[in-house]
């Protein structure tokens, strides 16, 4: 039996999508899902209400401590976690992660696919003891199990990258982390600031996890290619800009015949 969690804030355009499909498409696979909200203030409970999931609030978010409470909350054996902006697309989907984890009780988990890199890793055979970081689990469109999360919980003290974390973790204890050829779609659009404070993130996770340091030379190098990327792409853009500009206007005086 498997228990789909969501993980949610201010999604309720995505996370309706994301209902719809799992309702009409994959009700006979899934038992149960669980949104988990952080205090949104947008129509997310009454769009969960509507499709029959339960909804869950937690006010004080954090990547671990999320991850730990939609696995506490989880009913069933298998967990399959997503974020709102993402969907399953495979007809299989669920199917195939039940399989893969019915036939194995030493897997930690399944990490599904989603992108080139995924893909590339999986066919390449790039498993997740080879690199934990690149086909370990991402915590939307991955499978747990809650059995052994019961053993090894994640962590609630990392900034980011609980995922990471926890694939590391676990396969050091002798348990297994595989892909499963089940596909699904990651979609999300960025506000500057959200993009700030992902990266205030995945610096602090990057030395927490993977020992990444920063150096004086590395942020100056970092600043100076950002304002060169910045000039390069405003450069090409007023260019192309200019050449639409001429092309319409020599179109419209010279207009080729209607069909």
């Amino acid at each position: 039996m498997i228990s789909v969690v969501i993980r949610n804030k201010n999604q309720a355009t995505a996370l309706s999508f994301l209902l719809k499909n799992l309702t009409e498409r994959y009700a006979a696979d899934i038992a149960e899902i669980i949104v988990i909200d952080n205090s949104s203030i947008d129509d997310s409970e009454a769009v969960t209400m509507q499709y029959g999931a339960r909804f869950v609030t937690i006010e004080k978010f954090s990547y671990g401590g999320s991850a730990n409470r939609v696995a506490q909350e989880a009913q069933f054996p298998i967990v399959v976690i997503f974020s709102a902006h993402s969907y399953p697309v495979s007809h299989d989907f669920f199917k195939l992660i039940r399989e893969k984890m019915e036939a194995n009780s030493n897997l930690a988990g399944l990490r599904c696919l989603h992108s080139t890199n995924d893909y590339r890793n999986y066919i390449n055979k790039v498993t997740a003891k080879t690199d934990p970081n690149k086909s370990g689990l991402i915590f939307s469109g991955s499978a747990f199990s809650k059995k052994i999360w019961e053993k090894h919980p994640f962590r609630e003290d990392v900034a980011t990258f609980e995922d990471k974390e926890w694939s590391k973790r676990v396969l050091e204890n002798g348990y297994e982390i595989e892909f499963v050829p089940a596909i699904f779609h990651y979609e999300i659009k960025r506000t500057p600031q959200q993009h700030f404070f992902r990266f205030r993130n995945d610096v602090v996770g990057n030395y927490q996890l993977w020992h990444q340091d920063i150096s004086l030379l590395q942020a100056v190098k970092g600043l100076v290619v950002s304002i060169w990327n910045c000039s390069k792409n405003f450069i090409i853009e007023f260019r192309y800009a200019v050449l639409r500009f001429l092309y319409l206007i020599k179109f419209m005086g010279n207009k080729p015949r209607q069909f």
